[in-house]
């Protein structure tokens, strides 16, 4: 792979310039490291909750630099958490540093996790390099099934943000952006039971389990014709039937419902499984809708992402503005419980679209690796602005709070 370029030929934003350049500096001297990590995990993708060699590598890493790591943490077997404490002792802010690492069904890394599961890794190998000028408590948070599932709600709920006073997580694009708007979302599974029969000799005693889910995808059809501009609907089949001579007595399908309003966002909820129920009844055959994963739209930190824009501009990077084109993320769900920023910075030279196989090439090419390396120090960065002076904490919560 090619070198990335060096991060100490940078100067770092004031203040705490010089823990900053020593932050860089351990980035920089870990680089082999978090990059054999980013590689590894690209080349070995994993779905949600299945993370096991993923969520592993990582908990190796930052527990060789000196973190108390638990694997699993919480209910799910693929999280981690690693604790450490500050050399000026433990009365500080809680800062956290996340990693994702899951990977896309049937493409692998196509939304860049082995970036970020690298970036969070690294972020955290810096932090423990520097421990001896910060008071508090750094935790490391491998975070599983951000692609399906909403591991970060499900990590909420166990208690292992309780305390926490930030939450930091880069995520790949082709563009650099600190806010960006994640629409919110959730999984919905449709499955529809009717009753199998001969498809040319007993048609008759069949209940056709497709022809409601035909219904259903023509259903959606139209009725995006009147959705607003800020919604998405999708989905796939998943099952279809067995043979062509059988009526199919089983279907099945994936969608995913997304608005960027959050209100707006229920009523797409109810408006979608009256379309299930109706297409059930049309073909006069059972449906079960069963929702999970629900990702939240973002609470935006201006007082972070102040802080993460001067960073990165040492570096050269400048905010294109708020990013409009977003999916979905259960970062945002964390953007709810603790002040956060889920910044984007670009793994690209080109405009590459996000789930694609050119942008899963691209996670793995040398300019993401240089990427790797920046967004592990600007996490670092940002990290010991707040870790440095506690007061900048106290004003990211005021804003969390509508203080002022």
């Amino acid at each position: 792979m090619a070198d990335p370029a060096p991060l100490t030929a940078h100067r770092p934003a004031e203040p705490f310039s010089d823990v900053k350049a020593r932050a860089a500096a351990a980035v920089e001297a870990a680089s082999s490291e978090l990059l054999d990590l980013s590689h590894r995990i690209h080349a070995n993708p994993e779905p949600a909750f299945e993370e096991r060699y993923a969520s592993a590598a990582c908990a190796e890493v930052v527990a060789r630099h000196g973190y108390a790591v638990e694997r699993p943490a919480g209910s799910l077997e693929t999280a981690v958490r690693g604790r450490i404490t500050g050399g000026r002792g433990a009365v500080g802010p809680r800062i956290a540093v996340l990693a994702e690492y899951d990977a896309l069904p049937g493409l692998g890394h196509g939304c860049g996790h082995n970036t970020m599961a690298a970036s969070g890794v690294g972020a955290a190998v810096a932090l423990a390099a520097v421990r001896d000028a910060w008071a508090g408590e750094v935790l490391f948070l491998g975070t599983p099934a951000e692609e399906r599932g909403s591991g970060k709600e499900i990590m909420l709920r166990d208690g292992l943000f309780d305390g926490v006073d930030a939450a930091l997580l880069y995520h790949p694009c082709d563009r650099n952006h600190v806010e960006t708007a994640p629409l919110a979302s959730e999984d919905v599974v449709v499955t529809f039971t009717g009753f199998a029969a001969h498809a040319a000799s007993d048609p008759v005693k069949g209940r056709n389990a497709l022809d409601a889910m035909i219904q259903l995808f023509v259903s959606v059809g139209l009725w995006r014709q009147q959705l607003p501009d800020h919604c998405r609907v999708h989905g796939i089949i998943q099952e279809g039937g067995t043979a062509a001579n059988i009526i199919p007595a089983r279907t099945r399908a994936w969608f995913m419902i997304r608005s960027a309003d959050q209100a707006y966002y229920e009523v797409m909820k109810r408006r979608f499984t009256s379309l299930c129920e109706a297409a059930g009844q049309a073909a006069d055959v059972e449906v079960t809708v069963e929702y999970s994963g629900y990702a939240s739209t973002m609470k935006h930190n201006r007082v972070l992402a102040d802080l993460w824009v001067a960073n990165a501009a040492a570096y050269g990077i400048a905010d294109q503005g708020k990013d409009a084109n977003s999916g979905s993320t259960d970062m945002a769900n964390v953007s709810w419980a603790v002040p956060a920023i889920h910044p984007d910075l670009s793994i690209s030279d080109t405009s590459v679209p996000g789930h694609s196989i050119e942008f899963r090439d691209a996670a793995a090419a040398p300019r993401a690796d240089r990427t790797v390396l920046l967004a592990a120090t600007l996490v670092a960065q940002t990290a010991l602005d707040l870790l440095l002076d506690p007061s900048t904490s106290a004003a990211a919560w005021r804003e969390f709070r509508g203080e002022g």
